[in-house]
C-alpha cells in the first residue's frame, strides 16, 4: 500500500513529467508553421546555433558559380542538442540559411572573400509528418524573390527533383552536407559544442 506522504511524491512526479513532455514538444514546434503546405519565414533564427558559411565564389568557378554568395546557417536549439546526444539529425529538424552577397575582396587583413550585403534567405527541414514520400523527410524552401530585393512572407517546397539528388548523392550525413561544416562534425555525437569540452584534439 503506498502511503500518503509516497503517493504525493508519485503524483507530483508523474505531474512533471507530463509538464515536461508537453513543454518539449510545444518547444520543438515553435521553431517553424507550415500551413496548406506553405512555411512561414522563420523568425528568431539568429538566436539559434550558427554552424558556418560556406561560400563558392564565382572567381574560382568560371564566373559561373551555382551559388556564388555566402552562406550563414543556423540550425535549431534543440535539434542541436539531439545532433550532439545522438549524431543524427531528428524528426523536426530546421535549419536556416542566409544568402549574403561577395562583398570586397580586400581588408586591413589581407586578400579574400568578405561578406556583402543580405540577398536571400533559404531553410530546409526534415519531417515525417510534413514530407513522408520526400528522400529524408527532408524538404527545401527558399524565401527570396528573383531579384533578390526582398523576402516572401511564406515559401512552398521545391520539387523533389531540384535538390534531393544532390543532397542524396553527396552529403555528408543525412541530407546535410556536414563535411564542410567543422562545428557540425566536431559537435556529432560527442555531447559537446565544438572545440573545447574534455578534449584537446582539434579534430
Amino acid at each position: 500500500m503506498i502511503g500518503k506522504t509516497e503517493y504525493i511524491k508519485w503524483g507530483a512526479g508523474i505531474l512533471l513529467s507530463l509538464v515536461v513532455v508537453v513543454t518539449t514538444n510545444t518547444f520543438a514546434a515553435d521553431y517553424f508553421t507550415i500551413q496548406d503546405g506553405e512555411l512561414e519565414r522563420p523568425t528568431g533564427y539568429r538566436e539559434w546555433v550558427y554552424v558556418g558559411t560556406p561560400v563558392t565564389p564565382n572567381d574560382m568557378n568560371d564566373g559561373k558559380a551555382a551559388f556564388p554568395e555566402h552562406h550563414n546557417v543556423y540550425i535549431d536549439p534543440e535539434s542541436w542538442a539531439h545532433w550532439k546526444e545522438t549524431g543524427e539529425f531528428r524528426d523536426s529538424t530546421i535549419l536556416v540559411k542566409e544568402l549574403v552577397s561577395v562583398g570586397s575582396k580586400a581588408a586591413v587583413s589581407g586578400n579574400g572573400y568578405f561578406q556583402g550585403d543580405y540577398i536571400g534567405l533559404e531553410a530546409t527541414i526534415k519531417s515525417k509528418a510534413n514530407f513522408p514520400d520526400e528522400p529524408g523527410n527532408w524538404a527545401y524552401y527558399s524565401f527570396s524573390t528573383p531579384d533578390h530585393e526582398m523576402l516572401t512572407p511564406t515559401a512552398t517546397a521545391f520539387p523533389t527533383e531540384s535538390c534531393n539528388a544532390c543532397h542524396a548523392a553527396s552529403a555528408g550525413d543525412d541530407f546535410v552536407f556536414t563535411q564542410y561544416y567543422p562545428v557540425l562534425r566536431a559537435g556529432k555525437g560527442t555531447g559537446m559544442a565544438a572545440i573545447g569540452g574534455t578534449s584537446d584534439s582539434l579534430k
